[in-house]
């Protein structure tokens, strides 16, 4: 089937929703404590496959796949090591099978290398741009549509991130930040610097992903809109989580009240939303219908 690229669709003026969470929904559908959602890419895909396709049923125009932790230094010293390549091959496969017959777009998913960089951590910048030079290698080869460095929370890593992506691929390119200390990042980036550092680098759009609460992350898309011109990226989380009464994680952020906040976050600038932990797939109902009312 024939579709717009991502970087045609924005180019037009087109709204666009990505998905909802990957991890949280897992966990809700079976996924095992210490199990990941790449060993399910490889030990049970249709898993992977039905929760794509409820998020297609949702109203996403954009899948993310399942591969957040699947750069070679993430998956070192774990049962995965040295399946790379395999593993973003396969669930860009997965993804694209969900999507089959409509125009949605795939992004390739590349998570925080899950180490700090020096002098904070061991691992050399070099490293981490190589890891995530693989890693999208593996992804753009299997046929991703655009890639997602996404909850990045280091200036240095992101950097080394987009280096790494620039080496091997031409693909549209997100960067995208979490700002879990609310309106900095954990090693204190605000929006104001993503977007004054980032914008120059080869990357087609800047965004936010995860956070404390949707107030504070609408507080950092005003920021970040006024630090760059590019197109915005927006899946804030569905609040924080919590523990039930019989032990099992909640979001105290409703579908209803995710829904009503869209429209504010278009306002705002975002150019594509979606949503981040806790975001299950009526959560992205409800954002999609109130972000393209007429669709």
């Amino acid at each position: 089937m024939s579709k717009l690229t991502f970087l045609e669709r924005l180019n037009a003026g087109q709204t666009l929703v990505a998905d909802g969470a990957t991890g949280t929904n897992l966990l809700a559908r079976g996924l095992p404590t210490g199990i990941t959602a790449e060993d399910w890419v490889l030990e049970q895909p249709e898993k992977i496959i039905a929760l794509h396709r409820d998020f297609v049923a949702a109203g996403a125009d954009i899948l993310l796949t399942s591969t957040f932790s699947a750069t070679p230094l993430r998956l070192a010293g774990t049962p995965l090591a040295g399946r790379a390549a395999e593993i973003n091959r396969t669930a860009l496969g997965l993804a694209r099978q969900a999507a089959q017959g409509t125009a949605v777009l795939i992004a390739g998913s590349l998570g925080p290398v899950g180490q700090l960089l020096k002098p904070y951590g061991p691992v050399e910048p070099q490293a981490a741009a190589d890891a995530y030079a693989e890693q999208a290698q593996a992804l753009s080869e299997a046929g991703a549509d655009l890639l997602v460095i996404e909850t990045q929370f280091d200036l240095s890593e992101a950097k080394a991130a987009i280096q790494g992506v620039r080496r091997v691929s031409t693909l549209p390119l997100v960067c995208s930040f979490s700002y879990d200390r609310g309106r900095r990042t954990m090693m204190g980036v605000s929006p104001a610097q993503v977007g004054r550092e980032l914008s120059s680098l080869g990357v087609d759009a800047l965004g936010i992903n995860c956070g404390r609460s949707l107030d504070e992350n609408v507080g950092n898309l005003h920021e970040l809109r006024q630090a760059t011109s590019l197109p915005i990226w927006f899946k804030p989380n569905a609040g924080l989580p919590k523990l039930d009464a019989h032990g099992n994680t909640t979001y105290d952020v409703t579908p209803e009240a995710m829904a009503a906040h869209t429209v504010e976050w278009l306002v705002a600038g975002a150019r594509v939303v979606g949503g981040c932990c806790g975001t299950s797939p009526e959560h992205l109902r409800q954002i999609a219908l109130a972000a393209k009312p007429q669709a």
